[in-house]
């Protein structure tokens, strides 16, 4: 006889699942504290050893997950490098990576080497869902032909599904637990068998008709940020060209009480999604002979920032009487968001590029970020930034650190975040 699929009208006779998931960086570990926390076995599979060690250690190296919350849970999450021991398990949930390539195009290789490897011992009955970020059609046309290498189909020997993350790494007060989440389904029996799962750990669930639908929606919600911080970094930019402070103007407009949401001008933008989901919607887009010309233009303008930012911190410095090419340059702050030491995709990381390519001498303070090696720089107190800086650059605002202070101090200070813009007697400062 066949093995059972259940269905999650079985989720209240059985007993909380095994849950495997593959990838454990900013998504897969609080996915995993919080199927935990709720009495589920936890299999967390790593190909990053030192990822791993930690685990098996309780250590966290994420800000959301305090080692004591992971202390708590440690009993019920076992960490591994070695696939095999998915085989175990009722669910597995994929959290791999999906970044770019050099030409800015996706790179699902990640994802590949995962879902061949849980090929390799995947079983009749089996739940497998892919929360990685990436574009309509993947969970269907790549994942689902890789995990049938296996010899079993999907839909009638195990489940698949697509549910994408909602992680906003350092937020506090939305959490796996009451952010809503969206799930797709290969089938309908599939859909309802990935609610059942996710029910356990989840206030909210938004079904929907597909797995295309789900990667689809994500990719909106990730791109209708993106073209927005576009839009303000494009008016900040006219707004310095034409003598006007863009952060008034974004605080005047806020005060509209509908048809307006707020969006901040800044360096660039960083992380896992932002920078890159518009890339895959636009790659995906030319397959069928279309050109997401509005989407591509949002991009490039948000790409073009560190850019803008250096020719700012030029004009500063020169402000100053001091060449680029001879200058102490203190830069506050590297990670790509306050509060977080996660570097992706960090718009810090083109800046200080570009000013040590002009010469400039940098040091740096993030108490987040211990070293940035590609750069032969290690964090060091604010204090010793400070010392002897023709011009600090405030490009994270990290929420330890009084900018207010910084904006008043003896060294000028351009701010990239707006952080200091209420400091009124501020003679040195100056807003991008």
């Amino acid at each position: 006889m066949p093995e059972h699929v259940p269905s999650s009208s079985d989720a209240s006779t059985f007993p909380p699942p095994c849950v495997a998931i593959v990838g454990m960086g900013y998504v897969g570990l609080p996915l995993a504290v919080a199927f935990a926390e709720r009495g589920c076995q936890v299999i967390a599979v790593d190909i990053d050893e030192a990822k791993v060690g930690q685990l098996q250690r309780g250590v966290s190296y994420i800000e959301d997950i305090p080692d004591a919350v992971l202390a708590a849970v440690s009993d019920r999450i076992t960490a591994t490098t070695h696939f095999d021991a998915l085989a175990g398990a009722d669910a597995i949930l994929i959290c791999v990576p999906t970044p770019l390539t050099s030409n800015r195009e996706p790179d699902l290789g990640p994802l590949q080497a995962s879902a061949a490897a849980i090929a390799a011992v995947l079983r009749r009955g089996q739940l497998v869902v892919l929360e990685s970020t990436t574009y309509p059609g993947t969970t269907r046309e790549l994942l689902c032909p890789i995990l049938e290498e296996s010899g079993l189909r999907a839909g009638d020997d195990f489940n698949l599904a697509f549910s994408p993350e909602r992680v906003d790494p350092g937020r506090t007060d939305y959490t796996t637990q009451n952010t809503p989440k969206v799930v797709g389904g290969l089938t309908p029996a599939c859909l309802e068998r990935a609610q059942a799962l996710y029910a356990t750990v989840c206030e909210h669930l938004v079904p929907v008709s597909s797995p295309e639908a789900a990667e689809l929606s994500k990719l909106l919600e990730n791109i209708f940020r993106s073209v927005n911080i576009a839009l303000v970094n494009e008016l900040a930019m006219l707004a310095e060209r034409m003598g006007l402070d863009i952060w008034e103007v974004v605080d005047a407009a806020a005060t509209k009480p509908y048809g307006f949401m707020r969006f901040e001008p800044g360096p660039g933008m960083g992380g896992h999604c932002l920078p890159v989901d518009p890339f895959y919607l636009a790659w995906r887009a030319r397959q069928f002979d279309m050109s997401t010309e509005f989407i591509e233009l949002a991009g490039k303008v948000n790409q073009q920032m560190p850019y803008y930012c250096v020719q700012r911190i030029e004009r500063a410095l020169n402000s100053a009487g001091v060449a680029t090419s001879v200058a102490r340059v203190a830069v506050l702050g590297v990670s790509y968001k306050g509060g977080v030491g996660d570097m992706r995709e960090s718009p810090a990381l083109k800046i200080i590029a570009l000013l040590q390519t002009l010469g400039a001498e940098i040091a740096y303070h993030d108490d987040h970020v211990a070293e940035l090696p590609d750069f032969g720089l290690a964090s060091v107190p604010l204090d010793e930034a400070l010392t002897g800086a023709d011009l600090a650059v405030l490009i994270t605002a990290h929420p330890h650190v009084d900018h207010d202070a910084l904006a008043r101090g003896p060294i000028p200070l351009l701010d990239l975040r707006g952080a200091t813009r209420a400091v009124a007697d501020a003679p040195g400062r100056t807003l991008l």
